[in-house]
């Protein structure tokens, strides 16, 4: 239909183009006489419309030759042709648009606005008269036209009147038509009306005025006009918007005699309820009629009609948001005038049955709410943004009734069903609120009692938000409402502070990554704009955290804001670290241009945040990375500001321009604020250069102006980073820790404590080189500090783990101060106090003492072993030795003091001794300082069983003081040093292990050049004055020494002859006795010696070798040892074949039955083959003292054979002698013995062997077959087969 109504037209255009004439059509003459302005301006819709003849299908007669044809007419010809041409395309245009899709019908407005800005007229009469001659064209094809209308009449900038009145006369036609396009068809009309305000404010008003006045209700497209001007600032100017609301104003109150009027009122509340097709979308004329609806009870006068219309718009649906948002709305506007009315209004809904059944109840009742239900569901929401617009609206009387408000907010909040809806509801009612009181002066002096209430409120919002999710605005909505209430009175208190920035700070910091914030609203069907909303968050969060600064300007209020973001500046995840650094940073940021800070105040606990970024700087984050070391920068400025006490311009280049806080509660500053060039006077500080070092410059830079107490919070920090389980951390702090302490290790204090800290953080460092650079820390705190940390390491080393090991290890790595921790070791031994009952679990200093003593003795133990000490432990040995003696008597006497206790067998079993620790303390000295042939002779002789007795000391600090004597030990002279000084000790057991090693020494022949005789005889005879008995008793044999008396040695010899007469009688004890007593002769001659009768010594006691008798042959064997050791250094003469004789026998009886036995044995032989110059000497006292088995043996039949092998046949025919022993043991071993001499000699056997012997080899190796150790069984199969070969051989 539309297509022939078209066609009239068509036909006279294409007839204008073919004619030379002057048109007969009157809508192109009319415009002929125009100026030839205006056709200029039509050159680029004629270019543009060219072009757009090149895309249609359908010919056009006017597409000749445009160029030809203006260079043979006259120029009005050619201008007519071009606005022919130009209407012609218009006109095809509009009819095509009723055909067209979407995409091309925005196409097609296009080109029509391009064509209006150059040829208006031409396109306004073009439409004009396509509505005139096509008057039945279809009301979806009117609507695009109206559509197109609105785009021209908007894009115009000048209209004639007829222009006006005609497209003002269309829409008013058409705004209240009815057709199948409801509301659209209605609106496109209305939306001309609405554009022709530009042009014709004054008719339009007038009009709308007039509608409205008629005392019948007005029609919905009268609405939507006046809610479309009243909603879109844009549409007016300054002056026109101005007498807009002048005339609503006017409106409103000429509406008042129309609340009375039943049928206006119904229809009224008929249009503010009636649904829309979808009730989510805001209609312009439903939001203008609630406003003017308000405005109306606004300028009523008589508080019932108020009242009776307020209750009538409350017991509406509140199903709706737009509905509940359009009745708070008309709520608040008529509050500005009467609030008490709408007070009481409020109240009584309050108290109504809806309400009440609404609160709590809706999620209590069966599936399938009904209509009813959902119509009261959501009215506790519309009451709170109610509440809030009736904040907004008291303006200046809003502060005493704030409180009110609050406390009517919190309950609805509280007490009715949670939901989104609820939610959103109490944060918009909450920010109309604080805008109202941030608008009104008086706010900041007026003391409120509901903020606590409100904060607790906003606090259980923000925990109930997703944890993954960031869908609403409900986060940056309630940060900002913070931020608000923190400028209110009463200030908070700390508690509830504390738990307020922890829940805000999670509530943002915890959020997933925005990809994965993006993809959780993927399937919305209008998903927000993620990383808008994230960022709206992240600027409400940091505007409350400057809120708070800013209400408390202090180091303190600092340093807790910053306390609160340190757990998220240590989070294991990176997108969580970069959030909190970037709002430290943003915090520093503010800090630096505000300069609200008191300059005189000092920054307290700066160091821990210096700490935070430092390790940051090494975050594998290089986001995170950037932003530390910004943070440092500004932290630098800060800093240097405190210290100088004035303002400094810090402004430079880098830095970025603060906003100043906005009416909506922008933040203070916004890190997406781009950097403005500086002002000519602001030129930047010497501190801007903080800016472009590298992090540990930065970092040395910034600890340069640190005071103690900050650079051990930087510390402390540091240590706290060496628990994390992040590698990274790990790393960046023990660098950092390292880099302080170079810096500040020798000013420090409490280092004691920071080495205690390291110790607890290391056993959780992995990572090698960041437990290098902790050790080399404590190995730098050294330096200045030993004393310290000794002590404090002391407190963990009982027992002494790895860890604590390496502690000590690091303390010692510099030679001087592992002298100075010897030192400080040996300092704390000597405190050795009898243990005391500890009160509770704090022990006393007494206790504490004690407990240090034993962990000293317990380190010692340990550090002998280690590279750092061993030239340290070399050095003072002399006090080491004297002090472990000593020792060993102390914890001697705990046993006796101290008691049994419940749980005490578990510990020992968990833990060494202290008996056990002192004396594994006294070997490892004598074993790791190259005094190895002492400790040789107290292992072979078990002399360290003396030790573990308190009535067997002195004798086993004699044999140990002997030894030393008899292997002429190089230490004598320093030991004989110190040993005079603890001679004079006030301690009692350090003067018993002085005078009992001197007793000794007295033996030695380098006593004389340290001591004269004299000066020992002095110290002896003061011995005899102490107040020990020991001592004196000790003191008095050592005055009986032959040196003191060289007439003692012909008297002790001429005793030798009838004691070696008594070896031969029948009593066991007796011969033991006699035996043992020439020991002691021997012991007494000292370097003199028996002389002559060291042979006759030697054949008696050789001659008990084999004795049957268990205890004469132990110490037959123990006076041989004691006459070989007399023996060195003399002519052996005829002794040397005594030794010789001597070796088998001895070796022999290692396996002897009795272990007394085989231990004097060992030691014998020892003695024997130092005598004789064996060697390897070490491996020789290994193997006799803690080797067994088959290898042990084959070792020391090596030696024998290769030391004296011009003996062989000696050794040989003693070992066959054996062959014919009664204990089996010694059988064996003779067998084993002979076994090893015919693998290597077996011609020399065969030639010594009779066969009565080889016959008994036969018979041994048999048995040995049968024993149980795996490898001698092998081995007596083996020489089974080799002795027969070695027979057969013989025989032949």
């Amino acid at each position: 239909m539309d297509g022939q109504h078209s066609e009239k037209p068509r036909s006279r255009i294409m007839a204008a183009g073919t004619s030379s004439a002057m048109p007969r059509n009157p809508r192109i003459s009319s415009h002929v006489p125009r100026p030839s302005k205006e056709s200029s301006c039509r050159k680029s819709p004629k270019d543009s419309a060219g072009r757009d003849r090149q895309s249609q299908h359908t010919t056009i007669l006017l597409c000749k030759s445009r160029s030809s044809q203006a260079a043979l007419m006259p120029k009005e010809h050619t201008m007519f042709m071009e606005e022919a041409y130009n209407a012609a395309i218009c006109f095809k245009m509009l009819r095509d648009i009723n055909s067209s899709d979407p995409l091309h019908l925005k196409y097609i407005i296009k080109k029509i606005k391009d064509m209006a800005q150059g040829s208006p007229y031409l396109v306004m009469e073009t439409i004009h008269d396509y509505f005139a001659d096509n008057p039945k064209i279809s009301n979806r094809h009117k609507f695009r036209l109206f559509q197109v209308l609105k785009n021209v009449i908007g894009a115009s900038d000048v209209m004639e009147d007829i222009w006006k009145r005609r497209f003002m006369q269309l829409a008013l036609e058409n705004m209240t038509k009815s057709t199948e396009l409801e509301d659209m068809y209605q609106n496109a009309a209305s939306d001309v009306l609405v554009a022709l305000c530009r042009h014709s404010w004054p008719e339009v008003a007038q009009h709308l005025e007039t509608e409205f006045l008629t005392g019948v209700f007005p029609h919905r497209s009268i609405l939507y006009v006046m809610g479309t001007l009243s909603s879109h600032e844009e549409l007016l100017n300054r002056e026109d918007r101005a007498r807009w609301e002048n005339l609503l104003a006017q409106v409103a109150a000429k509406s008042i005699p129309f609340l009375n009027t039943d049928m206006w009122s119904r229809e009224l509340l008929s249009a503010l309820t009636t649904p829309s097709r979808t009730q989510q979308e805001e209609l312009p004329e439903k939001t203008f009629l609630f406003t003017f609806y308000g405005m109306v009870l606004q300028a009523e006068e008589e508080s019932t009609t108020v009242r009776a219309h307020l209750r009538s718009l409350l017991e509406t649906s509140h199903q709706w948001s737009k509905q509940r948002e359009g009745i708070a709305l008309t709520v608040g506007l008529a509050a500005s005038r009467h609030l008490n009315d709408v007070w009481a209004i409020l109240d009584q809904f309050r108290q109504s049955g809806p309400i009440k059944w609404s609160l709590h109840s809706f999620s209590l009742k069966v599936p399938g709410p009904t209509s009813e239900d959902l119509r009261w569901k959501w009215a506790s929401s519309t009451i709170l943004l109610a509440y809030g617009q009736v904040a907004a609206s008291a303006k200046a009387h809003i502060l005493p009734w704030v409180d009110n408000i609050l406390s009517r907010m919190i309950f609805y909040f509280r007490y009715s069903s949670w939901d989104e809806t609820l939610k959103q509801s109490f944060l918009t009612a909450n920010l109309m609120l604080m805008g109202a009181i941030s608008r009104n002066e008086g706010a900041h002096s007026y003391e409120f009692s509901q903020i606590s209430e409100l904060l607790e409120g906003l606090m259980v919002l923000m925990e109930k938000e997703p944890r993954d999710a960031l869908c609403t605005e409900s986060r940056p909505q309630a940060l900002h409402i913070i931020s608000s209430l923190c400028k209110l009175r009463p200030p908070m208190d700390t508690n509830r502070k504390s738990r307020l920035l922890s829940t805000c700070l999670r509530s943002v910091f915890a959020l997933p990554l925005l990809d994965a914030l993006e993809k959780h609203t993927c399937l919305f069907l209008e998903p927000p704009n993620i990383q808008t909303l994230y960022s709206q968050t992240t600027e409400a969060l940091d505007c409350m955290l400057q809120s708070f600064i800013t209400q408390s300007p202090t180091a303190k209020e600092l340093h807790f804001l910053l306390s609160h973001l340190y757990v998220w500046l240590a989070s294991e995840k990176a997108h969580e670290r970069q959030r909190a650094v970037h709002s430290c940073v943003t915090l520093l940021k503010f800090l630096n241009h505000k300069r609200c800070l008191d300059p005189k105040e000092s920054l307290k606990h700066i160091g821990q945040l210096v700490g935070m970024l430092g390790i940051l700087c090494q975050d594998p984050d290089r986001a995170i990375q950037r932003s530390s070391l910004e943070g440092v920068g500004h932290l630098y400025q800060l800093l240097m500001r405190q210290k100088a006490g004035e303002t400094f311009q810090v402004e430079s280049l880098t830095s970025k321009e603060f906003s100043q806080p906005g009416a909506e509660g922008a933040p203070l500053w916004s890190s997406e604020q781009k950097a403005t060039s500086p002002d000519p006077q602001e030129l930047a500080s010497p501190t801007d250069s903080i800016f472009h070092l590298e992090s540990s410059q930065a970092l040395k830079e910034i600890m340069r102006h640190l005071l103690m107490a900050e650079v051990t919070d930087l510390i402390w920090t540091a240590i706290s980073g060496l628990g994390s389980s992040s590698p990274f951390r790990v790393q960046a702090a023990a660098e950092l820790l390292l880099a302080v302490i170079h810096q500040h290790g020798a000013k420090l204090e409490t280092v004691a404590n920071m080495g205690r800290g390291i110790h607890l953080r290391l056993c959780s460092v992995r990572i090698p080189q960041a437990k290098d650079n902790a050790l080399s820390a404590i190995t730098l705190l050294a330096r200045n500090h030993t004393p310290e940390l000794v002590a404090a390491f002391l407190d963990f080393s009982m027992p002494l783990d790895s860890h604590a090991f390496r502690l000590w290890r690091a303390l010692g790595a510099e030679q001087p101060v592992s002298c100075l921790v010897l030192a400080m070791l040996l300092a704390w031994l000597q405190e050795r106090p009898l243990p005391t009952r500890a009160s509770n679990s704090n022990p006393s200093p007494k206790e504490k003492n004690y407990l240090r003593s034993l962990a000293a003795m317990n380190t010692l133990l340990e550090l002998q072993f280690a590279r750092e000490f061993k030239e340290a432990v070399r050095e003072a040995y002399p006090q080491l030795l004297l002090a472990l003696l000593t020792q060993v008597h102390y914890t001697l006497e705990l046993n006796l003091v101290t008691e049994p206790q419940r749980g005490q067998q578990a510990q020992e079993a968990a833990m060494p001794s202290p008996q056990s620790t002192s004396l594994e303390a006294l070997k490892s000295l004598l074993s790791t300082t190259g005094h190895w042939h002492d400790f040789a002779h107290l292992e072979l002789q078990g002399a360290w069983e003396h030790f573990t007795s308190i009535s067997t000391y002195a004798q086993g600090v004699g044999l140990l003081a002997r030894a030393m004597v008899q292997n002429h030990c190089r230490q004598i002279k320093a030991v004989l040093s110190w040993l005079l000084r603890r001679m004079q000790s006030q301690e009692e057991r350090e003067r018993k292990a002085a005078v009992l090693v001197l007793t000794e020494f007295l033996y030695s022949p380098v006593l004389l050049e340290v001591l004269p005789k004299q000066s020992a005889l002095t110290l002896l005879a003061q011995g005899l004055r102490d107040e020990s008995p020991d001592i004196r008793v000790w003191s008095l044999q050592g005055l009986g020494n032959i040196l003191f008396h060289p007439e003692k040695e012909r008297l002790l010899r001429g005793q030798l002859p009838p004691f070696l007469n008594g070896f031969f009688q029948n009593s066991e004890p007796v011969v033991v006795d006699i035996m043992g007593t020439v020991s002691d002769v021997l012991h007494r001659l000292g370097t003199h010696g028996a002389g002559a009768q060291s042979l006759s010594v030697a054949i008696n006691a050789r001659s008990f070798f084999d004795d049957e008798r268990d205890r004469i042959r132990a110490a037959a064997m123990a006076l041989f040892g004691d006459l070989v050791a007399t023996m060195e250094g003399k002519e052996l003469s005829g002794l040397r074949t005594q030794v010789y004789q001597s070796m088998v026998p001895l070796l022999l009886h290692l396996k002897d039955k009795c272990p007394e036995v085989a231990m004097q044995a060992k030691f014998a032989f020892y003695r024997c083959a130092l005598l004789l110059g064996w060697w390897p000497r070490h491996t020789l006292f290994c193997t006799l003292a803690w080797e067994q088995g088959l290898s042990a043996r084959h070792f020391l039949w090596t030696c024998l054979m290769r030391a004296s092998f011009e003996e062989f046949s000696i050794h040989l025919a003693q070992a066959l002698s054996y062959l014919h022993s009664h204990h089996q043991h010694m059988k064996t071993w003779a067998a084993l013995f002979i076994g090893y001499t015919i693998c290597y000699h077996p011609q020399a056997v065969s030639r010594m062997v009779s066969e009565v012997d080889t016959n008994l080899l036969f018979c041994t190796f048999e048995d040995l077959k049968k024993d149980p150790e795996p490898g001698v069984r092998e081995f007596a199969t083996r020489q089974l087969s080799f002795l027969r070969e070695v027979s057969e051989g013989r025989q032949q």
